[in-house]
């Protein structure tokens, strides 16, 4: 393991949550909860706010609801939350050519192959740098810990939650890490945690005196081994610029189960389509076609279908996750579907482009069409209007949904550098109410000095990111 701290974990605080209220005057300092609305919808962040009344990430919606009755519950704006974790990532890569991101919000930079830091103080001072950038660049905040190894920068991470930084000292990490739970480690999740507990192992403590030879034959050699060396603070596990993609997929969840049979390969092929989309756009394609239906009773059943090489033709992909619901039955309901792509490439077979062709001539019932239908602009009445996402009205200029039902849509008027705005409400299929892309947010003012705090420590810890 090194002997500086010069691994960086940043971890933006409640990022999904924190964008909304920066880009949304109104909600500013207020609960927020953001994620899936509907009757089966789970919580994607909390802000602090929310926070209080016990909600959390994963938690069902209907749960967060009854816990912050008078919170803001917003659909969430992922385009709006990729441009500002590029944004974000373009500063991590300005620190060192190795980031290695682990979702929108979160990553690990090794500060010693950028040359940027080297010992306690120049990391601190590069840490410290880092959130004032964030900060004049997207008005968020993010928390850092830093450390020696991955594991111990983002323990430390946690530990300056919100909006706080953490260096943990080479030679202090035995003792930081000996009175935490065993759940904090890497690799130990509720089934592992609860093993450990049944053997009387709770702390890290008491997971380094259980001794190598127990935790083998507890989880087996490579879990054992690896949580033995990870509770004597020895992670040699490098940061790594580029993770492989293997696979893409997309997958949606359904407020009523679908019984009708036309109905699921209707959805299966929208699926397919956007699956491709996202090959696409990734400049990647793949050989092997997945299919997900989880039943009414949540059993799950996952099919697959591999071809003679890389494709990203969407008639193939369509055609294959067709076949493939062919052999699943649907009787009694279907609750989610998804249609992934793995085997992945950056290449295209050229023979590939004919094998929807050659299956289409195989089968005497197909009938091509003679053009391929443009896809149809929504009249304003079909419209759906996904509360916090944004609109235009030709007399009040921008705002954000606030709710709609009833044949009704209720906006608030306001943007991210405006004071919090008025209300109106207007008939969903009001011709001067349109769908509008999210305004850019305001820088925020220049980050103030360090917090105080003991061991280096100048944030609470927090229980999720």
């Amino acid at each position: 393991m090194r002997s500086a701290p010069t691994i960086l974990h940043l971890d933006m605080d409640a990022f999904f949550a924190s964008v909304e209220q920066a880009s949304k005057p109104s909600l500013r300092g207020k609960a927020v909860v953001v994620g899936g609305l509907g009757p089966r919808g789970v919580v994607a962040t909390a802000s602090y706010e929310a926070r209080v009344f016990g909600v959390h990430s994963a938690m069902p919606m209907a749960q967060a609801r009854r816990l912050a009755p008078n919170a803001a519950y917003l659909v969430p704006r992922f385009a709006l939350y990729r441009s500002i974790s590029e944004q974000v990532m373009g500063l991590l890569r300005a620190l060192s050519p190795l980031v290695e991101p682990l979702s929108l919000d979160e990553a690990f930079v090794d500060l010693e192959a950028g040359g940027t830091a080297w010992d306690d103080r120049s990391a601190r001072l590069a840490g410290t740098k880092l959130r004032a950038d964030i900060r004049a660049v997207t008005g968020l905040t993010g928390s850092v810990g830093l450390a020696a190894s991955k594991m111990l920068a983002k323990i430390a991470s946690e530990r300056a939650k919100p909006d706080g930084l953490v260096l943990i000292e080479p030679g202090t990490e035995r003792a930081l890490l000996g009175p935490l739970s065993v759940r904090t480690l890497p690799g130990v999740g509720p089934a592992t945690g609860d093993h450990l507990r049944r053997a009387g192992i709770h702390t890290v403590d008491e997971l380094a005196e259980a001794g190598e030879d127990e935790l083998v034959r507890l989880l087996g050699r490579a879990h054992g081994q690896a949580l033995y060396a990870m509770a004597l603070a020895r992670d040699e596990r490098p940061v790594v610029a580029e993770r492989e993609t293997k696979s893409v997929s997309v997958e949606d969840t359904y407020d009523v189960d679908i019984h009708d049979r036309v109905r699921v390969g209707t959805e299966v092929q929208r699926l397919a389509d956007r699956c491709v989309r996202r090959l696409r756009e990734a400049g990647l394609s793949g050989r092997t076609i997945v299919l997900k239906v989880r039943r009414y009773d949540f059993s799950t059943l996952t099919r697959s279908e591999t071809l003679r090489g890389p494709t990203d033709d969407p008639a193939v992909v369509r055609e294959a996750a067709a076949r493939l619901l062919d052999s699943v039955d649907t009787t009694g309901g279907v609750r989610l579907l998804g249609v992934g792509v793995s085997g992945l490439a950056d290449y295209t077979q050229e023979d590939l482009f004919a094998q929807a062709a050659e299956v289409r001539e195989d089968d005497p019932t197909h009938e091509e069409p003679e053009t391929a239908p443009a896809p149809e602009r929504q009249t304003p009445a079909e419209r759906r209007w996904p509360a916090g996402h944004d609109v235009r009205h030709t007399a009040y200029g921008h705002g954000w949904v606030q709710g709609s039902g009833l044949g009704r849509v209720t906006v608030r008027f306001e943007t991210p550098d405006s004071e919090p705005g008025r209300v109106r409400t207007f008939r969903v299929d009001d011709p001067a109410l349109e769908p509008a892309e999210p305004l850019p947010l305001v820088p925020a003012a220049p980050v103030g000095e360090e917090r105080a705090g003991g061991a280096g420590a100048d944030g609470p810890p927090s229980e999720e990111a």
